[in-house]
């Protein structure tokens, strides 16, 4: 595990914007994220080594946010909100029709690699709820047609 040279210069000036090396841990694991699309083991040794940080540390912080994966990730990876307002709305509907559409559960990717599916925090869009976010796209005041409707443009 190794930053590609354009990554790597990115990390360099990260540190010049941090007053330690440990406070840029979390753009650091982003560009980690970016490169391999998640976070391995291997990945949270080497970050640690760049910021002077224990592997524990480094799995600290990934394991509290739910934007870093730790596995791989589909090509459309999609999260829907779980927090109140959005299950109030209905998000676990739709989690419940994306699990039977894409034939997978919380978790997974589907065989063919172009949708994985999970649960989030708060996507703050609380106002537009339910939200889910597929990549970096947002998506909100969603219906199970008006989310069959994104999906086929997707497939």
């Amino acid at each position: 595990i190794e930053f590609t040279a354009d990554n790597k210069k990115k990390f360099d000036t990260l540190l010049t914007r941090y007053p330690t090396k440990k406070a840029a841990i979390l753009p650091t694991l982003w560009l980690v994220q970016g490169q391999y699309g998640f976070i391995s083991d291997e990945a949270m040794e080497y970050v640690g080594k760049l910021l002077d940080l224990s592997p524990v540390h480094v799995l600290s912080v990934v394991t509290f946010y739910t934007m870093f994966n730790r596995k791989p990730v589909g090509k459309h990876h999609i999260q829907v909100c779980r927090t109140l307002s959005c299950a109030m709305m209905g998000a676990d509907s739709l989690v419940d029709h994306l699990k039977t559409k894409l034939k997978i559960n919380e978790g997974e990717t589907t065989r063919d690699g172009k949708f994985s599916l999970c649960t989030v925090e708060c996507l703050a869009s609380c106002g537009t709820a339910p939200a889910i976010m597929i990549n970096e796209a947002y998506h909100e005041n969603l219906t199970p047609a008006k989310l069959d409707k994104i999906l086929a443009e997707l497939a």
